[in-house]
């Protein structure tokens, strides 16, 4: 893509009303433009980096044998009542009527849709357990949006839920969900804590957040530091090896500031491993047994024959938050740096231009070309602006690796960098090289 070409309306001035480095830096680079309170449209940078979020988590999901669909954004109000939700919701969720006075609903979550649907279509055990997940649009009419994406009405999230025979069961689908949560982070380059939680309005008895340290994080959180040095590497997707990790983690202190006891996070933490700080819900994983099951009388028949209510679990990832909450983590002192594995481009060319001398352009068309070939996704920034408005430019919209081609190029090695390492002077193969590891 030539930058030219690109829409991507960068403003030169702070935007006033955004007071957090993500809003700040996605409403200046174009990333995103607000439709309404909370409500945004999501622009080609923005979009293309939260598809390459979206298709981490569902790669992430599909390796535990999480099998994907999609449900609708409006739901019906019937089964909402049917859980007892309806009315205890609150004034977050958009209550509607179509034309024929049905009242309807813009989910704000999933867990009556997809139990209506199982209750529906499965009968027997043997066809436990399931774990069923869709990447969807939700809605909840926030009082006081702010933050841009990272608090915002409308909001782009995975949401899976298990259904299993037993409680024994269930705790496998659960950590499951736990280590494909840790999986998914790691490969977004971020470092989450998963901390026991308040289970909130899905109800339940057992819940985890998964927390990126960051001082712009709405979440207190009191933790053990310890806890960042557990490997996930070492963690398989099997039941010894699952279990061995829950163990692990769940051997540090690490709660929100509604599970925190002041007495017990002295006792359990020594002084310099104790961490209090603020971070970002990233993701969030319950389990509820059969809060939904008995009340939607959703069961299937034991091998005995008799009705069994199935055990359930949901677990969600923000992914539209995810953009912010990279910023959030990665954006520092006005550079930003993608991780390479959700960065809208691999590489940037940024040529001097003369115009005089249209030699370094030429050149990078060269280079250019010789990327696209290769599948790089490459973008050249062919506007005819001074190298230094480039380069500050560039510094916001954060592409990992740039190849400047300027009066340090010569004939056959040009300037490539990492961001925030040192320039090096290579042979377009070589840069190729390690573009494509």
């Amino acid at each position: 893509m030539y930058l030219s070409k690109l829409f991507i309306p960068i403003t030169k001035d702070l935007p006033a009303e955004a007071k957090i480095k993500s809003h700040q830096l996605m409403l200046r680079i174009g990333m995103i433009k607000q439709s309404s309170a909370g409500i945004y449209s999501w622009l080609p940078l923005g979009f293309k980096v939260m598809k390459k979020i979206e298709k981490i988590v569902r790669e992430e999901q599909n390796i535990i044998g999480a099998q994907e669909m999609l449900m609708p954004t409006v739901q019906s109000a019937d089964i909402w009542r049917e859980s007892g939700r309806y009315d205890d919701y609150g004034e977050e969720m958009l209550r509607i009527s179509d034309r024929q006075k049905r009242e309807m609903l813009y989910g704000p979550t999933n867990e009556e849709q997809i139990t209506e649907i199982f209750r529906t279509s499965v009968k027997s055990y043997k066809l436990l357990p399931q774990i069923l997940y869709h990447i969807q649009w939700k809605f909840r009419d926030e009082l006081r949006p702010r933050f841009g994406v990272m608090r915002c009405r409308e909001f782009y999230m995975k949401d899976a839920y298990s259904f299993d025979l037993s409680d024994d069961d269930a705790a496998l689908s659960y950590n499951k969900m736990f280590f494909a949560y840790l999986k998914t982070f790691e490969r977004l380059g971020l470092k989450s804590i998963p901390m026991k939680a308040d289970t909130g309005p899905i109800g339940g008895d057992l819940s985890h957040e998964f927390i990126i340290l960051a001082e712009t994080g709405e979440s207190k959180i009191y933790t053990d530091k310890r806890i960042f040095d557990i490997p996930i590497k070492n963690y398989k997707n099997d039941y010894n090896s699952l279990n061995k990790m829950r163990d692990d983690f769940s051997k540090f202190y690490s709660v929100t500031d509604e599970k925190f006891n002041s007495d017990d996070f002295n006792k359990k933490v020594k002084k310099n491993d104790q961490l209090q700080t603020k971070g970002i819900e990233v993701g969030h994983i319950f389990y509820f047994g059969d809060k939904y099951s008995k009340p939607m009388n959703c069961a299937v028949d034991g091998k005995d024959g008799k009705k069994i209510f199935v055990k359930m679990g949901s677990y969600g990832i923000g992914v539209s938050r995810l953009v912010a909450a990279i910023i959030e983590a990665k954006f520092n002192n006005n550079k930003m740096k993608w991780p390479k594995a959700v960065s809208p481009f691999d590489v940037v060319i940024i040529p001097a231009i003369n115009k005089n001398d249209n030699s370094n352009l030429e050149k990078s068309r060269k280079i250019y070309n010789l990327l696209k070939e290769k599948d790089i996704d490459v973008l050249l920034d062919d506007v005819d602006e001074n190298i230094s408005n480039k380069f500050r430019k560039h510094d916001l919209l954060g592409i990992p690796y740039q190849i400047v081609v300027g009066s340090k190029s010569t004939k056959d090695q040009f300037e490539f960098k990492e961001v925030g390492e040192d320039a090096q002077s290579l042979e377009i193969n070589q840069i190729i090289n390690i573009l494509k590891k």
